[in-house]
């Protein structure tokens, strides 16, 4: 699947915005409710726009091994509450961006 320029600009900046919002809210500490929702459709964005074929394998490991460090360093770091909120942050915007890649792969595999 091919990008086009639109789209790789939209993904891009969803990527970029995504990222510097979570870092911003989780030290903030208001990860939650709406915050939380526009994090998770940039995720999405990022997920469906942003990723060619190419860039599967490379984003569902780096993506994978985020999403899990987060979860488990959320615990670990939790003690200082800033960490513990940027990483929850983050896990709201790789989470659906892993799932739609994952599923963007299976139904390519699938295709063949």
């Amino acid at each position: 699947m091919a990008k086009s320029r639109g789209n790789s600009t939209i993904g891009s900046w969803a990527f970029l915005i995504g990222v510097v919002l979570a870092v911003i809210l989780g030290a903030l500490g208001v990860v939650q409710g709406l915050w939380t929702a526009i994090l998770v459709v940039l995720g999405l964005i990022v997920g469906i726009l942003n990723i060619t074929d190419e860039e599967v394998r490379p984003f569902l490991t780096a993506g994978t091994v985020l999403v899990l460090v987060s979860f488990l360093g959320r615990d670990v770091l939790g003690t200082v509450a800033i960490l513990g909120n940027i990483l929850s942050a983050v896990m709201a915007l790789f989470v659906p961006a892993t799932v739609v890649v994952a599923l963007k792969s299976v139904f390519s595999i699938a295709k063949k």
